[in-house]
């Protein structure tokens, strides 16, 4: 590699880093572009040249500021010790390393990448994507001695980036398929990622073979690759230790990692339940699982759905309420690969409890979905209100229908008991009053009195 000076310091301190819409000179994938991708593949020795940097589109500085462009970062690396297990170790890397460059700011991962460069950083020198392969190179290699040789490839030509996007789902949802054959019961080590803590210091993420990281991009058997290449990097393995409850999903070994990890700011952690003591998120979800009181049931959304969820919040809102290492009772952050496992949502009623999912995240999950319940689930296609949720849960015959009744008729009975406490007392007796001469009507108000005995010292009607 060349040893070109730097235009930007890279160093850890930039870790966190955020770029501001109004500070950004250019923002590459994010919410506002369909296409964007990061994938490692690895490669035998002859087919990676070592340092080097290729572009396939217009570089930084071809790109117009403020704007929005599509994006794909292809890593290969290769080496003796290198092997296919590592490819999602060494991808989630991307998002760590990328945070060490002044000035260019990572977020999410895999299909979910939201990435900007700063205006400052641009004006310093940072206006090719060439620095920003060195930089991952030289920290890749720094960091990860096994990766003996690699090279990166940064994509911002449309056609592509949308290409290659479609090659990358498919090797997602391979590494995804891996774990689907196994549960919690048939390992005695779990593992923790910490990697998102630049972000959200309190944040732990216990990985189980039913429960993938809340990125999505480590499954249990990426975590343990992790752990055995990097045994001082951010995944660790996690002895199960004692099951306190297999329902709520609560052991001794993660709790105490989940205390140690978060430095005490987390005690406990149920891994199949959004209430209690659940698992906290860091902001790099894939996807938002969030109680609705109205119906008892949940609603689920990816990052990528654009509108108001039927809670009236969008991704974006609810996210603030989610991440940041905090345990949030109803609000979970979750990886899609999540619900497809058998233990999802186990101590809260399963599939059965969810009551709204966003269309974009439905389409991607389907096959998880008990057939009996893909039609008694809505979209924001179906509903877009509360009301009009309870009623489709209802007339679909969904498994919150009987709860959404005896809701609404234990609230109109309270609303009766309200109304009538509320009501201005009647006064109706017959009987003349002692020394008052009685009026047909007073102010317009008609007296009469039934079957009473009254004894009145004085009586003034005021209109």
């Amino acid at each position: 590699m060349s040893e070109e000076k730097f235009p930007v310091e890279i160093s850890p301190v930039y870790e966190g880093e955020r770029i501001r819409k109004e500070d950004m000179f250019v923002e590459l994938g994010g919410p506002n572009v369909q296409y964007k991708w990061e994938l490692v593949q690895a490669k035998p020795m002859d087919e990676v040249e070592d340092g080097k940097v290729s572009i396939i589109g217009p570089d930084l500085n071809q790109l117009e500021e403020g704007k929005y462009y599509p994006y794909g970062v292809l890593v290969e690396v290769a080496g003796a010790q290198v092997e296919k297990d590592l490819e999602s170790v060494i991808e989630r890397r991307i998002h760590d390393f990328s945070n060490y460059v002044e000035g260019y700011m990572h977020l999410n991962q895999r299909y979910d990448i939201w990435c900007r460069v700063s205006k400052k950083a641009y004006r310093k020198g940072l206006n090719s994507f060439k620095w920003i392969g060195k930089a991952l190179i030289r920290l890749f290699k720094a960091e990860l001695p096994f990766i003996e040789k690699m090279q990166v490839t940064f994509y911002t030509d449309p056609e592509k980036v949308k290409e290659l996007y479609e090659f990358a789902l498919k090797v997602y949802e391979a590494r995804d398929a891996r774990t689907r054959g196994i549960r919690d019961e048939d390992v005695d080590t779990f593992y923790s990622c910490v990697l998102c803590q630049s972000f959200a210091p309190q944040h732990v993420c216990i990985i189980t073979p039913n429960r993938v990281s809340l990125c999505g991009a480590i499954n249990w058997f990426d975590a343990r690759a992790a752990a055995r290449v990097d045994p001082k990097g951010p995944v660790i393995p996690v002895p199960k230790g004692e099951c306190i409850d297999p329902i709520r999903g609560e052991y001794t070994g993660a709790n105490e990692c989940v205390e140690k990890r978060s430095l005490g700011a987390n005690k406990r952690f149920w891994l199949y339940s959004a209430f209690g003591y659940p698992h906290t998120s860091c902001g790099c979800f894939e996807t938002i699982a969030f109680y609705i009181p109205e119906v008892d049931g949940f609603g689920c959304v990816d990052r990528g759905f654009k509108g108001p969820t039927v809670n009236g919040l969008p991704f974006s809102t609810m996210a603030t309420q989610v991440g940041g290492g905090i345990q949030s009772e109803g609000f979970l952050g979750l990886g899609v690969e999540y619900y497809r496992s058998p233990k999802f949502f186990q101590a809260d009623g399963g599939w059965g409890r969810i009551a709204w999912i966003a269309s974009t995240l439905k389409e991607r999950i389907k096959d998880a979905i008990p057939p009996e319940l893909v039609d008694k689930i809505p979209t924001e296609k179906e509903v877009s209100s509360i009301e009009e949720l309870k009623k489709f849960l209802v007339e679909k015959g969904h498994p919150l229908a009987e709860v959404i009744k005896a809701k609404e008729a234990e609230e109109a009975k309270v609303a009766e008991a309200v109304a009538a406490e509320a009501a201005p007392p009647t006064v109706t007796p017959t009987v003349p009053m002692e020394g008052v001469v009685a009026a047909p009507s007073v102010g317009g108000i008609r007296i009469s009195f039934s079957g009473a005995k009254i004894k009145v010292g004085k009586l003034v009607i005021v209109k």
